[in-house]
This record gives structure tokens, sequence and C-alpha cells, in this order.
């Protein structure tokens, strides 16, 4: 039985589980162990009001090996970690039982008396989704004398719902820590990553499979700042405020790269990228001895990814709004404008195929993973292990977080202000749009550090964002549709709507 659980979750591409397999035997740090294959199914539990789940609680029942009397069974009981991390910290209490049925009494020394005392739950558990799936693993001695168990589990997440059966496919690598510091599995996720496209990945299997329960009304996921408290360092903040955009990107490439075809999904790792970005811009003088990982890695990730949102919001919002005005014309302009919806849309499908290619570079992943390490960096400054982590030695990562944030904020304030009054053509609009997204981006993420005050300029950040925005998409679409090859005519009239809508910028700046 062990109390905590130190793992590192990666996606890998579901389609080519067989290669990847083999791919993963070749990689060096694991050619020299013997791998063991094994087939796993596991049974969770749950109350149909969904009690665990509330409590962060997964509760398995798991069968290793085949079916019948030689079959072996598990009983664990995990609890969730505190961050949205691919790297995290588990209570973990696993135990043999003597079949496929829970021995709650097994439970005596783990979370789960204090959670059911009167035995309410445990009265009204029961199966509510399975997984199924083939494991081979390997153990891995790493530099320094740590020790890894890296596991490939290719399969299934099933659920029964109204009668229906939805399944999810799994393929995906744990690395699991069995001795060492949680560093070791950082330092071989990014040797294997040098070999295989990977993905950090914080939904655990409990979570993917709850997700079959109750699918979210849209695949994306969006914005979710933390909580964060007035006493809090500089360095706790910035774990906290860093690593939610981080995942935010993460979860929605791995969406993507699952099969969604839904724009959102585009839009919001846009989005997540972006706050990270801005983010980590805000802290960096508190971490200036350990700067944010380049990005020209995940360049061409980014490029297909911006070029795809620009087709998407052309083709599903510019052109659409757009249709009935210029269809007026007759006939013959309806199927010219027809025809550039139908280009938008193939070349946003030939572009979307070209994102999920980009996830299959194994650039990407180890690009993702030097991120991952960089915030795992600030985890341990905010620890004050600062024999560890260079951050945790510069004196603003251990100062209070409330005064110097709110400084920062006020900074990006005074700066979108300068770039309103000066902004007289498209690159100074541009500039004015980016830092808009700064201010909005870092003023929401921390927002329970500053004065109320302050809402005001987070508001008029969003409204010039949205406006600067606007207009840039209108140009944008004529620009999409004449490199489609589209009608010459449409092509101008998106231009006359774009010149439309635009604005004096020094105007409103003086208004305001």
């Amino acid at each position: 039985m062990s109390a905590t659980e130190t793992e590192l979750k990666l996606a890998l591409p579901p389609r080519d589980a067989a290669a990847l397999a083999a791919r993963l035997m070749r990689v060096p740090a694991l050619a020299r162990a013997t791998p063991v294959r094994e087939h796993l199914v596991s049974l969770y539990h749950d109350t149909p009001a969904q009690d665990l789940l509330r409590q962060r609680v997964a509760l398995r029942l798991r069968r290793e090996g085949p079916e019948g009397a030689g079959a072996r069974w598990l009983q664990t009981l995990k609890t969730a970690g505190d961050t949205t991390s691919a790297l995290s910290q588990r209570g973990e209490w696993e135990m043999p039982v003597a079949g496929p049925a829970l021995e709650l009494h097994r439970l005596e020394g783990t979370p789960w008396p204090a959670m059911d005392p009167d035995g309410v739950l445990a009265a009204a558990l029961q199966p509510c989704f399975t997984t199924d799936f083939v494991r081979t693993r390997w153990r891995v001695r790493v530099r320094g004398g740590a020790v890894v168990e890296v596991a490939l589990d290719v399969g299934a997440v099933t659920a029964t719902v109204d009668g229906a059966a939805h399944a999810t496919p799994l393929c995906e690598l744990e690395l699991e820590l069995l001795q060492g510091p949680p560093e070791a599995l950082l330092a071989l996720a990014r040797r294997i990553a040098r070999h295989v496209p990977v993905l950090p990945l914080a939904a655990s299997k409990a979570a993917r499979g709850y997700a079959l329960l109750h699918p979210p009304a849209s695949p994306a996921v969006e914005a979710q700042p933390p909580a964060l408290k007035r006493g809090m360092t500089v360095a706790q903040v910035a774990e906290r405020v860093l690593q939610e955009p981080f995942h935010q990107f993460c979860a929605n490439l791995f969406a993507l790269q699952q099969g969604s075809d839904a724009p959102e999904v585009v839009h919001q790792a846009r989005v997540g990228w972006r706050r990270l970005r801005s983010l980590a811009r805000l802290f960096a003088p508190a971490c200036a001895a350990r700067p944010a990982p380049a990005a020209a890695a995940l360049a061409p990730l980014l490029q297909s990814l911006g070029h795809l949102r620009d087709l998407d919001v052309a083709r599903t919002q510019t052109l659409p709004a757009l249709a009935a005005h210029y269809a007026q014309g007759g006939a013959r302009q309806a199927a010219a404008w027809a025809a550039a919806q139908a280009a938008l849309d193939a070349a946003a499908d030939q572009a979307r195929a070209q994102t999920r290619a980009a996830l299959h570079r194994p650039a990407v992943g180890a690009a993702l993973l030097a991120w991952q390490d960089w915030l795992h960096g600030w985890a341990l400054a905010a620890q004050g292990e600062c024999g560890v982590d260079a951050c945790a030695s510069d004196a603003l990562a251990g100062a209070p977080a409330r005064h110097w944030v709110r400084k920062r904020v006020q900074r990006l304030v005074r700066r979108l202000g300068a770039a309103l009054k000066t902004a007289g053509d498209d690159e100074g609009l541009h500039h004015a749009r980016i830092l808009a997204k700064r201010l909005r981006y870092g003023s929401t993420s921390l927002a329970p550090l500053l004065p109320r005050r302050m809402g005001r300029h987070r508001g008029a950040a969003e409204q010039w964002q949205e406006r600067l925005g606007a207009q840039r998409d209108w140009a944008q679409a004529a620009a999409l549709v004449a490199g489609c090859g589209g009608d010459a005519a449409v092509v101008a009239f998106l231009r006359g709507a774009a010149l439309g809508r635009g604005w004096d910028p020094l105007r409103d700046a003086a208004r305001r």
C-alpha cells in the first residue's frame, strides 16, 4: 500500500499505437530494459449522485491478467492533486482483494473512513465506467539513481449512458517515480520525446471516464483562473497562474489531436498559449535567472494554429454575417459567395490536417516538456526549495505578491494608454491590440490581488481587443478569399466592409 504517487502523464497519437510501441522499444533509455506486457481491466465505482467525483476521489477494482481463476485483483483509492499539471502528486492506496468485489474494510488507514463514517456512500456504490487496455511497462534506472516505471497504455475507456455504450480511445504514457526526485521524470520524458510525439496530459483515466458520463457542452477547455490568496508570495502566485494557461493550451491540443473539428478548440488553444506567454512576460522580472523557454520549436504548430483560426473565423463568422447582403445582387452574386465559402471550408480542412501533422512532430512534445520543466521550477520556488531552483534564490520570488503584481498591471495600463494615443497606422493598432490582450489576461488572472477600480481597465482592454480584432478579422477574410482564388468582386466587397468598420483611434482615446 502506497500513500503518494508521483507521475507524469503524456498523451500519444491514438491512430499509430502499434508503430509508437515499436519506436518506444528503440528509445535508448528503454532499450536496455526488458518490457513486460499485461492486460488490465478496471471498474471505477461511484454513487449515482457521484459523491466521489465531487470529492475528487477515484475508487476502482483492477483485474490483472486474463479473466478466470488465475486473475489478480487490486482495489485502489486515489485522491486528486492540487494542480492541473501533467506532473502530479496524488494520494494512492492499493491493495490486493479476493475477486471482482469491493472490500471497503481494507481501506482503514486511508481517507475513506473520514469520507464515509456512517457507511452511506458504501451502500450506494456501483460500477460507473471501465478502462480496458494493454500495458507495456519498462523499469528504468536513470542518472543519479532514480528509478522510473514507464508504462504505455493502449486501449479504451467505456461508459454506458442511457443504455448505449460510449468509448474514447486510450493511448498514453505514464512515467511513475519509484525512487528519486520528480525532476527525474521530466528528464526521462524529454529523452523519450526525442523519438515519439507526446503531449503533457493532466486528465486522468478517471476524469476521461466521467467525461463520457457527462459530456461537456463543448470539447474546448476555456480559461479558469485559479484561486489566489492575498498572503501569497510572487512565486506561489506565478506557479498557479502560469500552470493554468499551459493546461488550457495542452488540453485543447489534445482535443484537436483526438479528432475534434470544433473551431472553438483551436481558438482556446491559441488563447491558452497567448495567456501563457503574456503572463510569463509579466512574471519575468521575478525569474531573471531562468527565463521562459524559447518558442522557436513550437513555431510551425503556432503558425498552423493561427492560419487555421483565421480561416475558421472567416468561414464561420465573417462570411455568414455578410452573405445575405451580398446575395441581394442576384443569383450570380449568391453563387460567387457560395464558392468563396466552399473554398474557405476546404482550406480549413487542409489547415486542420496540417495542424494535426505538426502535433505529430517529436520537437513539439519536447518543447512542451521544456515548458513543463520550467513550470516545475516555479513550483519548487513556491515551496521555498532554494537549493534546487535558480528562481527560488531571487528576492522577488519570495516577496509578497499583492503589491508587486499591482505595479506590474499598472505598468501595462500606462503602456496601453500611450499606444492608443500614438496608434495612427495598422502597425500601431496591432501593437495596441497586443497590449490590450496582455492587460486583459493579466488583470483577469490576478483579479483577486488587484483593487476593484482596476476592473474598469480590464473592461476597457476587452473592448479595445474586441474592436481592434473585429477590424482585423474583416480585412483578413478578404485576404483569405483572395488567396483561395475567390471572385474578385467578393474580395472587393469584403475589403469595403472592412474599411467601413474603421474608426479614429485618436478620437476614441481622447474620449477615454
